[in-house]
C-alpha cells in the first residue's frame, strides 16, 4: 500500500462529519431567522415576535454544543478513558437543555411583565411576510435535520429536528395572533408570549429528564436483546442466553455481557471456538461487542437430575416475583444444586433469597444449594 493512498473513513468519522454538517446549517438558518424575527419584533413593539426570535438563538446555540459535543466524543481512546469519549454527546445534551429552560424561563418573565404593562404592536403587511417565509423555512429545515439525526442514530439531531418543526407551530401562532391583532385590534401578543415560553420550559424539562435517563442507564431495548439473545440461540449447542446487560458508551456505542447455557460436556477448547464464533456473529449484526460470557453448564444423560430440575423449576416460578429460572446444575455424587433466579423489582432479592432457601432445604435437605439472585435488567421471555 502506498503511503500517499487515502484513509478510507470509518462509520465513526461518516457519523460525525453528517452530524457536524447538518449543525452547521441549522446554525447559519436560525441566526438568519432570529436576526429578521428580532427586528420585526423591534419594530412592531411584538414581544412574542422577539421570544420567536430568542428561541431561534437559543436553537443555534444548542447546535453549536452539539457540534463541540461531537468532537470531543470523537476523540480516540487513550489509558485514562480505554473506552472512549462517546458519553460526552450526553453530557453536551445536558447543556442543551440547560439553555432551553434557561430560554424558556427568560421569556416567561418577559411576558408576564408585557402582560402587567401591555404595548401595542404595530405590524406590517412585511413583516407577516417574513414570519410565514420563516414558518416554512423551518418546517424544510426540521425536516431535514430529523432525518438526518435518523440516519447517523444521533438523539441530538432528531431532538433538533423535532423542536424546528414545533418552532414552525409556535411561530404560526405568532403569526394568527398579529393577523388577529390587524382585523380587530385586540392584542394577544403577550399572552401567545406566556404559551411560548412555558412550551418552551416544558421541552427543556423533557429534555433534561431524557438524558439524565441516559446517563443513570436505562432497560435495553426489547428489540436489540430478542435480536441478540436469537443470534446466540441458533447455535445448536446453546441451550439459552440469560442475563443480557449493555453497556452503553455513548451513541453506536455498546458493550454487552451474557451468560451461556451449555453441555456439561463440552471442552474448553469447543467453548473458546464457539465463544469467539458468537463475538464476531453479533458485531456483525448488531454492531454489539460482546465483551464477557459466562458459562452455565446443564446436566445431559442423567433422567433423575432433569425430573429435579422440573421440581425446582416449578416450586420458583410458583412466585409472581420469580420471573425466570434458569443454569440449573445438579451434582449427584457431590450433593450440590445451583441455579439462577430473575426476580422482579416487586421484591427484595434477601427477601426472596429467604423464601427460596427454606423452601429449597425443606424440598431437598441432602443437597448444599446455591441459588444466585438475578436483577430483571433485560427483557426476559
Amino acid at each position: 500500500m502506498s503511503d500517499n493512498q487515502p484513509i478510507s473513513e470509518t462509520p465513526e468519522m461518516n457519523r460525525d462529519k453528517i452530524i457536524i454538517k447538518t449543525s452547521i446549517i441549522g446554525i447559519l438558518a436560525n441566526v438568519m431567522l432570529a436576526a429578521f424575527k428580532a427586528l420585526i419584533g423591534i419594530v412592531s413593539h411584538s414581544i412574542a415576535v422577539i421570544l420567536d426570535a430568542v428561541n431561534n438563538l437559543s436553537d443555534a446555540l444548542s447546535s453549536i454544543i452539539t457540534i463541540v459535543g461531537t468532537k470531543l466524543s470523537g476523540r480516540l481512546p487513550d489509558k485514562k478513558h480505554p473506552l472512549g469519549y462517546g458519553r460526552i454527546e450526553y453530557l453536551s445534551a445536558m447543556v442543551v437543555s440547560g439553555i432551553v429552560l434557561y430560554a424558556g424561563i427568560t421569556s416567561a418573565v418577559e411576558s408576564v411583565k408585557k402582560i402587567i404593562h401591555p404595548e401595542k404592536p404595530d405590524y406590517s403587511v412585511i413583516s407577516l411576510v417574513i414570519i410565514a417565509v420563516a414558518i416554512v423555512v423551518k418546517i424544510i429545515l426540521g425536516r431535514y435535520v430529523k432525518a438526518q439525526g435518523k440516519k447517523v442514530n444521533s438523539g441530538s439531531l432528531v431532538a433538533s429536528g423535532s423542536d424546528a418543526m414545533f418552532d414552525a407551530i409556535l411561530s404560526a401562532s405568532v403569526l394568527a395572533s398579529a393577523i388577529i391583532f390587524m382585523a380587530s385590534g385586540v392584542s394577544l401578543e403577550a399572552y401567545v408570549g406566556a404559551v411560548i415560553s412555558v412550551i418552551i420550559i416544558k421541552s427543556g424539562i423533557e429534555m433534561m429528564i431524557e438524558t439524565l435517563n441516559e446517563i443513570l442507564g436505562v432497560r435495553a431495548d426489547k428489540e436489540i436483546t430478542d435480536q441478540i439473545k436469537g443470534l446466540l440461540t441458533e447455535e445448536a449447542e446453546v441451550k439459552g442466553a440469560y442475563d443480557l446487560i449493555l453497556y452503553n458508551y455513548g451513541p453506536d456505542k455498546n458493550y454487552a455481557s451474557v451468560h451461556l447455557e451449555l453441555p456439561d460436556k463440552m471442552t474448553a477448547r469447543e467453548i473458546d471456538r464457539l465463544t469467539r464464533k458468537l463475538e464476531a456473529k453479533v458485531y456483525k449484526e448488531t454492531g454489539v461487542i460482546l465483551a464477557g460470557v459466562g458459562l452455565y453448564s446443564y446436566n445431559t444423560g442423567n433422567d433423575e437430575a432433569a425430573k429435579i430440575q422440573n421440581d425446582v423449576r416449578e416450586k420458583v416460578l410458583a412466585h409472581d416475583w420469580a420471573v425466570q429460572f434458569h443454569g440449573f446444575y445438579l451434582d449427584m455424587e457431590a450433593k450440590e444444586m445451583r441455579f439462577d433466579v430473575v426476580m422482579s423489582f416487586d421484591i427484595r432479592p434477601a427477601e426472596g433469597l429467604k423464601i427460596l432457601y427454606e423452601e429449597m432445604h425443606q424440598a431437598y435437605p441432602e443437597y448444599n444449594i446455591m441459588i444466585a439472585p438475578d436483577v430483571d435488567i433485560s427483557a426476559t421471555d
